[in-house]
């Protein structure tokens, strides 16, 4: 079996935005706009901030989970694939971190 990646969830929400609202919990979320999407991108946040402050390995699995999910919705709401978000991410780590991180502050 392969292994599942960003690239298939990417896929899938894509493909249930095209569901109807009322079958496809993604299809509702991108239906209520952006503004509710990333609400609840940010709420998901928060709660793996907070499962990982707390040192509860099976609440931050379960949250960060629910984090990739909603960034890749809060992504395709705002029509911005994810291999654009990987692109910036390569471009990024061709350098080190300091070194990247400094190049932006300039």
């Amino acid at each position: 079996m392969a292994q599942f990646t960003l690239d298939d969830l990417a896929r899938i929400i894509r493909e249930r935005s095209s569901s109807s609202a009322e079958k496809s919990y993604t299809k509702s979320l991108l239906e209520a706009g952006m503004g509710r999407a990333a609400k609840k991108f940010g709420e998901e946040a928060v709660e793996a901030v907070i499962a990982a402050i707390q040192t509860d390995r099976a609440g931050l699995v379960s949250e960060s989970a629910d984090v990739l999910y909603h960034l890749l919705v809060v992504l395709q709401a705002a029509d911005i694939p994810l291999a654009d978000v990987l692109a910036e991410l390569e471009r990024r780590t061709s350098k080190s971190g300091l070194e990247e991180k400094n190049s932006r502050s300039k």
